[in-house]
Parts: structure tokens; C-alpha cells; sequence
């Protein structure tokens, strides 16, 4: 059977002035006029066919039936309060599971997450490494952080990190008969590559450097492994600016080059565009992208 229910709008506006015994200061609460407090009262009691307030020129009483109505409405409405502040809450706190790639999470966001932390305790961020693209109609993922040029519709992408590319190797490197102090002085030291081992093919193009055998050097399927190689000193690397920022400035490692080559692509924040604004991912963005402004 149908609930019959007089319309939520009236039932509030009643409760406002039964509670306060004034329209006036009910529509303060309310943020609406006095009139409009009247004109819904009234509605309530056409539809409930019975008077719930005597009007005097400056104040309300409850009648008997309003004084029934009030006590009831008014734990309707608290108990309805208190709920949606629980889900409200549910929303802004809690697990956040981000899928990101390796390298991304040990070597930019793991470093930072303690300031998202003391920021916003309330939140229990999950990382989940991965290099896969997302199906989060599938996948239990809130948000993602990738590589690429951003197009993944119908997918939200906002830009979060510019990459550039360049040689990095540990600072021991420098010393000795061949110290790196040209490009060409390379072919005396051991290259690190990734699996696709065309980092160095483009560098070495970009620089206009010539003889240095690509076959040669140590290959690495992971690039945090990659580059934890170069700061151990086992050779020389093509990093990713954001990958390496904390590495040099700590003076793990260094750039022995000024040649850099520009990234057409650059590192993702995805998510549905249904969820980007739930307290969690929001949190987490705006957190993410004021991180990169700070450097």
C-alpha cells in the first residue's frame, strides 16, 4: 500500500515554525520569507484538513494537533539528519584505492602520500600497482594515475605532470678518466635500458650522438628497477623528470647533460566523470595537482 505523505517542503516548514512558534524566524532558518512560511503551513493543513497554528500579529501557537504533529516530525527529521551525516561521512572517509603504475608509486607518490595523510587522516589511500588501463566498471578503483597522452574517453583525464627525458647516473660516475663530460664520452660506460630500448636510440638522435652501441648494456622490465640501477652506480639511465626530481635533488643522482628531450606524453589523473567529484577523489585530486604546484 502507498504511503500517503503531505509534501516534504511543507512538513519542514511546519516543524521551522512549530519548533521556533514564529514564521519569521523559521524563514531565517529556512532562507525564506515570511510569506513563503505561511503559504506552505497552510498547505499542510489544507491537505491535512486540520489547523496546526493559531496566528497572532506577532507569534504562533501550536493547536492540538500541531502539538502532536511536532514531536513526531521532528525525530522523523533528526533521525533522517543523523543518517545522512553517517553516509555523508562514509563518503569523505574510508578506504580509496588508486591503481597507478609502479614506478610512479615508489618513485613520485609514495614519498608525498604522508602530507595526504596529515591532511586528511580519514581517508585510507590503497594503491594498486599496474601498468593495465582501468575498467572501473569491473575493477574495485576509485582512481588512476597514468602515462599517455590523456585520451581515454569517455574517461575523465586531467593533466598532472609535464615529463621531460635525460640522462641521470650516480655521482661517482663523473669521477675518473671518462667522467661524462661530453655526450660522446657514453660509449666508455654501461647503458641501462627498459625492455623497449628506445630511450637512448631518441636521446642520442636528439643530441646528435653518434657510435655509441645500442646492443650493449644492462635491461631492466620495470623502470623503478631502472633507475634504483643508476643510483646504485651500475650505469647510466634516460629517466623521466618527475621520476628522478627527488634523486636529484637529494644528490643520488645527477644530470650530467643540459640535452633534454621533450615528452609528447605525460602522467594522468582518470576517473569516471560520475565519481570525480565524490569527497574521497576529490580529496585525493585537488591533493595530487597542488602537490605538483609545490614542486
Amino acid at each position: 500500500m502507498a504511503r500517503r505523505l503531505p509534501p516534504l517542503n511543507a512538513l519542514r516548514t511546519f516543524e521551522a515554525a512549530a519548533r521556533r512558534l514564529s514564521f519569521s524566524r523559521a524563514g531565517d532558518e529556512l532562507h525564506v520569507t515570511h510569506s513563503a512560511v505561511s503559504h506552505q503551513v497552510k498547505a499542510l493543513e489544507e491537505f491535512l484538513g486540520v489547523t496546526l497554528l493559531h496566528r497572532h500579529t506577532r507569534a504562533v501557537r501550536l493547536t492540538d494537533a500541531g502539538q502532536a504533529y511536532l514531536p513526531v516530525l521532528r525525530d522523523a527529521f533528526d533521525r533522517i539528519a543523523e543518517v545522512t551525516e553517517g553516509l555523508l561521512a562514509g563518503e569523505s572517509a574510508g578506504a580509496l584505492t588508486v591503481s597507478v603504475t609502479p614506478a610512479f608509486a615508489t618513485r613520485w607518490l609514495v614519498p608525498r602520500l604522508g602530507r595526504f595523510y596529515d591532511a586528511h587522516p580519514e581517508i585510507d589511500v590503497r594503491l594498486s600497482p599496474s601498468i593495465d588501463l582501468v575498467d572501473f566498471a569491473r575493477d574495485d578503483v576509485d582512481l588512476a594515475i597514468r602515462y599517455g597522452r590523456g585520451d581515454w574517453p569517455p574517461l575523465r583525464a586531467d593533466h598532472l605532470l609535464k615529463l621531460d627525458r635525460f640522462p641521470v647516473c650516480a655521482p661517482k660516475l663523473l669521477q675518473g678518466r671518462h667522467g661524462l663530460r661530453t655526450p660522446h664520452e657514453l660509449r666508455h660506460h654501461t647503458l641501462l635500458h627498459d625492455e623497449l630500448r628506445e630511450d637512448w636510440r631518441n636521446w642520442l638522435l636528439a643530441a646528435r650522438v653518434e657510435g655509441i652501441d645500442l646492443a650493449r648494456g644492462k635491461t631492466f622490465n620495470e623502470t623503478s628497477l631502472l633507475l634504483q640501477a643508476a643510483v646504485a652506480g651500475l650505469g647510466v639511465a634516460v629517466a623521466y623528470s618527475a621520476l628522478v626530481a627527488d634523486d636529484l635533488a637529494a644528490g643520488r643522482l645527477v644530470k650530467p647533460f643540459d640535452i633534454t628531450l621533450a615528452d609528447e606524453f605525460g602522467f594522468y589523473v582518470v576517473c569516471p566523470e560520475a565519481t570525480a567529484d565524490r569527497p574521497k577523489v576529490r580529496a585525493l585530486r585537488e591533493w595530487l595537482f597542488a602537490e605538483v604546484r609545490v614542486g
